[in-house]
């Protein structure tokens, strides 16, 4: 179950669209919880499987954050990595000392962004 997720976004992503994400990257993880069986955070990996990757999310839902739940996504889907050249991930400044944390350094960088894609589409229509 994929709910929750993404609440501050001004559209979301729908849960439809969250679990294509997942099922198409390189490599995602879940943090479920074991007495609800609620997907409670998870972080995605995007990898030509070469030399590069990107980590577009991790997120852990408002009331499961700080028990560490986010720290263990990104060891788990950074776990096998060392081989490729880069992993990089875009953050807000403020997160940069998290990310330290598991070697990353900041690096300049640029990106486009399509907020449109993020509006809900008709079913049966092409996206």
């Amino acid at each position: 179950m994929l709910t929750g997720f993404f609440a501050d976004w001004p559209r979301a992503p729908t849960p439809a669209q969250h679990l294509a994400v997942l099922r198409g990257s390189h490599r995602a993880v879940l943090a479920v919880d074991e007495e609800t069986g609620a997907a409670v955070g998870f972080v995605n990996l995007l990898s030509d499987g070469v030399l590069t990757a990107f980590v577009p999310w991790l997120e852990v839902l408002p009331g499961y954050r700080g028990r560490g739940i986010g720290t263990e996504l990104m060891r788990r889907v950074l776990a096998g990595t060392e081989g490729l050249y880069s992993i990089d991930l875009m953050c807000d400044e403020p997160l940069l000392p998290y990310y330290a944390r598991f070697g990353m350094v900041p690096l300049g960088g640029a990106t486009l962004r399509h907020r449109e894609a993020l509006a809900p589409r008709e079913e049966g229509k092409p996206t």
